[in-house]
């Protein structure tokens, strides 16, 4: 592992120099991959371990647009695509992503196909810190593993594709065996990870409700919708309005604090805009932080568990999903995102 600096704080990283695609390869030869779920995480890591040359099956319930598509990308069943159960059975590391009320609702039977000194192994720490929530306590004589790409599964593919991989957090919440780091770290790399981070299945879930809920998508789509509102209340045309809030900070912004930092980005636009972000952010932050103190506590107190676990497991919890993203899909802000995202020149070619 290499130590590295992180804003004055030493942390432990895995690399693919400290762990070579070969070396993964080495570890994970004698094991059966079985990638339960082919939803949302699932076809990302599945179609990364079978290119890094992973002996990789799919579970998947039949006659479900998952199945398909899993036909669709070349996994065979009877082969490498089987029903949930038959490939738990097979599997001998079993990566259980299905959707968290998912893997409530398979619990029950997941278990019964779980062999001695198999590998259970999330990509989120969930289930297993909510376990009074969840009822998945794992038998004693397995390994119990975690990684979790900081990114949605389309991304895990698509940048394993352009070679750049995606960060991923690790942990173990029980060894067995003797070998869950190892297993953990050379699935991490067989995934695409690129680079692994030490954490704890509670951090993880904790970090991960947390963001969700706030700067990944809650609080931006909040903020957004905050902003282009003002605009137009004040006269502002759609187009002007969706520029100044989205299409500039999505298409320009955020790609260059990708590359260099806020503090680059501050250094680098005009005077006008440096003052203003200066003199504002701070009083931002200070609105928001006794909302995210609000909301880091709702996650641990398991108020958003038991809120998510209840409105996934509802009968009907498609029909109202589908109603409240189409609300957000026909608004005025979103139908002129559609309008700009289509002049972009490389869609109007």
């Amino acid at each position: 592992m290499a130590k590295i600096d992180f804003g004055g704080v030493l942390e432990e990283v895995i690399t693919t120099e400290e762990i070579t695609l070969e070396k993964a390869r080495e570890s994970l030869k004698n094991e059966i991959v079985a990638v339960l779920g082919y939803g949302v995480q699932g076809p990302g890591q599945a179609l990364n371990l079978r290119d890094n040359g992973i002996n990789v099956i799919v579970g998947q319930r039949k006659g479900t647009a998952s199945w398909d598509r899993a036909v669709a990308d070349g996994f065979v069943p009877d082969k490498t695509l089987f029903p949930l159960e038959e490939a738990a059975e097979k599997g001998t590391v079993v990566q259980f992503l299905l959707s968290d009320a998912g893997q409530v609702a398979l619990w029950p039977t997941l278990k019964n196909f779980l062999n001695e000194s198999d590998a259970l192994y999330f990509s989120h720490g969930f289930s297993i810190v909510y376990k009074d929530q969840t009822g998945i306590i794992p038998p004693k004589n397995i390994d119990v593993i975690l990684v979790a790409p900081k990114g949605s599964g389309r991304t895990v593919r698509t940048n394993f594709l352009d070679g750049s991989g995606i960060n991923s957090s690790f942990a173990i919440f029980q060894d067995y065996t003797g070998r869950a780091k190892e297993r953990t770290l050379a699935l991490g790399i067989a995934i695409g990870s690129g680079y692994l981070f030490r954490t704890t299945f509670e951090n993880e879930v904790y970090s991960d409700l947390t963001g969700e809920r706030g700067v990944l998508l809650g609080c931006l789509s909040g903020v957004m919708e905050a902003q282009y509102t003002t605009l137009r209340k004040n006269g502002h045309s759609p187009s002007e309005a969706f520029n100044e809030t989205v299409e500039e900070l999505t298409q320009s912004l955020i790609r260059l604090v990708a590359e260099s930092g806020m503090d680059w980005m501050f250094g680098n636009c005009s005077t006008t805009a440096q003052r203003g972000a200066l003199d504002w952010a701070p009083r931002f932050r200070d609105a928001v932080l006794p909302l995210f103190d609000q909301l880091y506590e709702s996650v641990i107190s398991g108020k958003e568990t038991k809120r998510i676990l209840e409105a996934n497991s509802a009968p009907d919890y498609r029909e109202k999903l589908q109603k409240e993203l189409d609300e957000m899909k026909n608004s005025e802000m979103w139908k002129t995102g559609e309008s700009v995202r289509a002049l972009r020149p490389e869609n109007r070619k």
